[in-house]
């Protein structure tokens, strides 16, 4: 009832998260919802990617489904337009900790990625093959971290007690948060051959910074615009967003700050969403 209430409101903007949300359990984005994203930046809606991913990979997908030049990466860290190369917004981690973190990452001989402006890169070679063009870090870390701007970095490994441990010694660390976390990891549940991982970036950053920074530079008024997610480090998109639409497969924690929850990912909720509102 209450979409139907909205139907007739014009907004300007839709932010939409990537992994089990834009993303179907195989990692694809359908056709389907490819042409219903045509369909909404046809009626001159801002489309927007907004994801914990790092940029290269945002941008690409971007393309792929013909969503605006516009990408919220590394959780609302930095929010870009990839087709003029400006930075818009941006939240640089603090050099002397993205050591520390790293350092505290190779104690533990745990996987760890740095996301900066323009690329991944991480401190070893992944046993199997990503689908992120990822770089195995070169140099020793000091001139790297001096040589690039850091906006977000992310701890994995298989062991779930290590990253547990990992987890809880980052969280005591000063100026970092926890921005996301593998939902096995938040609800403690052991998994076996599948990384398990956590991101780390400032304090205050969030998709729903993001999202704000976003609005505020293209004169966008927040009532006027639309998140779809399915994690709760989605919630903060909820928040600040004027409709806020959970997938099926959504955590319990984000639906309650949904104003509808639509199908899963693997039943094209995006697109069921999108064919709606157009």
């Amino acid at each position: 009832m209450r979409m139907e209430r909205n139907m007739k409101k014009t907004y300007k903007a839709i932010f939409i998260d990537i992994d089990g949300t834009l993303r179907n359990s195989k990692k694809e984005i359908t056709d389907r919802t490819i042409e219903s994203i045509k369909k909404v930046t046809q009626k001159g809606i801002l489309v927007v990617l907004c994801s914990g991913r790092p940029k290269e990979f945002t941008e690409n997908l971007s393309k792929k489904c013909f969503a605006s030049k516009y990408i919220i990466t590394s959780n609302g860290a930095i929010v870009q337009d990839y087709k003029e190369n400006k930075e818009i917004y941006i939240n640089q981690m603090d050099k002397k900790t993205c050591i520390e973190l790293y350092k505290l990452a190779e104690q533990y001989r745990v996987e760890f990625s740095i996301n900066t402006t323009e690329k991944r890169v991480v401190n070893r070679k992944p046993k199997v093959l990503k689908e992120m063009n990822e770089e195995e870090l070169k140099t020793d870390i000091e001139t790297f971290v001096n040589s690039n701007i850091i906006i977000q970095c992310v701890i994995a490994d298989e062991d779930l007690e290590k990253v547990k441990v990992l987890r809880d010694k980052v969280m005591k660390m000063k100026n970092l948060e926890i921005i996301n976390q593998d939902r096995n990891l938040r609800d403690n549940i052991e998994t076996y051959g599948r990384k398990i991982f956590f991101d780390v970036a400032n304090v205050g950053v969030s998709k729903g910074n993001g999202i704000k920074n976003f609005c505020k530079n293209l004169s966008i008024d927040l009532k006027d615009t639309i998140a779809i997610g399915d994690e709760d480090n989605d919630i903060s998109m909820f928040n600040v967003a004027g409709y806020k639409v959970a997938m099926g497969n959504g955590s319990k924690e984000l639906k309650k700050y949904a104003d509808e929850i639509t199908e899963t990912n693997d039943n094209d909720g995006v697109a069921v969403f999108l064919e709606k509102l157009v």
